[in-house]
This record gives structure tokens, sequence and C-alpha cells, in this order.
């Protein structure tokens, strides 16, 4: 990690103001188009990093592009790396109930193409921003996101890898020997209702067979949303099968730490 240089001469305490003051967490609320519709994104990255670093790029949770999608995207710029946190909606649209989310996401998973089309545009204006190296680029969802992000290294979208956190596992689309470039990192639940041990058990194989680089990572007694603190209340509130662990989601975003250091390190 590379701090920038201030000017020799001045008082330590001061440089360490003037350090803290002009190296920060930077975001952006980026505004883009799909095939003429409008889109809302946004961007974090710490310019405490000097030059171009990994591009990671954060698929929401079916609820869409909400503060928690943020709020990742700003944890892994604090890493070091440059994050965009896409809209699969579009204009950043956000549920606030259960069927709503259900109604966004059958819409978007409904228009042929348009799931892969929303994640490879993002993944150019990632590209093309000037703190990103476009050679280094991940890809990381949650619950739907996490689901897009294994279905775009199916499909060998050229990422170096991906990383689902309670995603579906299950998907109309197979990987194939010498398919997937991508290596995969997935976080799933023990008790995980919407993710059933046979769809593990088909996706592992599915895995096995595609001889995909795969790290695999179950939490015992995890339900769905692990990672998510306001599981709990969403859980209560629409008589849902959710709840936050904390002791997952740490754990899960170490492995994760882990994984995207061991993928970058070249």
């Amino acid at each position: 990690m590379n701090f920038r240089t201030l000017r020799a001469g001045l008082p330590v305490a001061l440089l360490l103001t003037l350090g803290t003051a002009q190296a920060a967490l930077k975001t952006e609320t980026v505004n883009y188009d799909v095939d003429g519709e409008p889109f809302t994104g946004y961007i974090a990255w710490d310019d405490r990093f000097e030059g171009e670093r990994p591009g990671i790029l954060v698929v929401h949770e079916w609820w869409g592009h909400n503060d928690f999608a943020r709020q990742q995207a700003e944890r892994l710029a604090e890493l070091g790396y440059t994050a965009f946190a896409l809209d699969m909606y579009g204009q950043g649209k956000v549920a606030q109930h259960p069927e709503d989310a259900k109604k966004f996401m059958q819409a978007a998973m409904g228009q042929e193409g348009a799931i892969k089309s929303r994640f490879t545009q993002a993944m150019e204006l990632l590209k093309n921003r000037d703190t990103v190296n476009p050679e280094q680029i991940a890809a990381q969802g949650y619950c739907f996101g996490g689901g897009v992000v294994l279905n775009m290294a199916r499909m060998g979208v050229d990422l170096d890898g991906v990383v689902s956190f309670h995603g579906s596992l299950g998907s109309d689309i197979t990987a194939e020997p010498g398919s997937v470039t991508a290596a995969v990192q997935v976080h799933t639940g023990g008790a995980d209702s919407f993710v059933p041990p046979d769809q593990v058990a088909a996706f592992v194989r599915e895995m096995q067979v595609a001889e995909v680089n795969l790290g695999f990572f179950n939490y015992p007694g995890a339900q769905h949303s692990f990672t998510s603190p306001a599981a709990d209340e969403l859980a209560e509130k629409f008589e849902m099968p959710l709840a936050y662990d904390e002791k997952a989601a740490e754990e899960s975003w170490e492995s994760m730490k882990v994984f995207y250091e061991d993928i970058f390190a070249d």
C-alpha cells in the first residue's frame, strides 16, 4: 500500500492531519444506460491506494440496489479495491415488500439476455475507471446476486473470480468443462431453506465435472441472508426464513479476502 507523499518539513502532527484529510474513502453515484434504459450504480474507492487496482462488481440481493449493496462496495474499497455496486433492476429500484422484489427479479430474468447484458455493461464501466486495472476484475453477489455471479462464471464471462454469499446454486445454465475461467467461491448456510442439500450436492457435482476451481463454505445453522444485519427485521416483518449470523458473516468475509488476495497475486 502506497500512501501519497506529503511535503517535507511539516510537523509530524500536521502531516498526519493532512494525510487523514487528503486520503479517504471516495464514493460516487453513477447514472448509466443499458440498452437504452436508465440504471443507477454506486462506485467506491480509497485514495490511500495509488494507481490502478483490481475492480470488483457487487450484485445486490433480490430487494434491489439498496444500502447494503453500497456498504459492501465501501468495505471492499477500504481493502484497496475499486468496487462498483451495479443495478440489475433499473433506476436503482429497491423493493419494500417481497412481492415487489419478486416482480423486479422476474422482470429482469424474463428478458432474454438482460441479466448478462446488464452485468457486462457494468463491468465495462468499471474497467474504464482510472483507478481500475482492467485485467483484474472479479464479482460478488448476495442472494439473487449470488446466483447472478455464478451464472456469469458458468457462461464464461472474463472474470478472475466470483464469490456467492447465500446465493441460489441451481440454474438452467450448466457449466461445461473448459467453459469456466473464473475461480469460484461459495458461502451457504446449512439451514438455508432456499438452498436445500440436494441443490448443494448438484452444484458441487456440476463444478467438479466442469473442472472448476471451487472453494465451498457451509455454515451450520446459518439461514438465508446471514450476511445482512437487516435480515432479522425483515424475517419478523414478512415472516420469512431469514436471519443474520454474525459469526458466519465475519468468517465468510475473511475467506473472501483471502480469495481475492490469491487470485490477484500475480
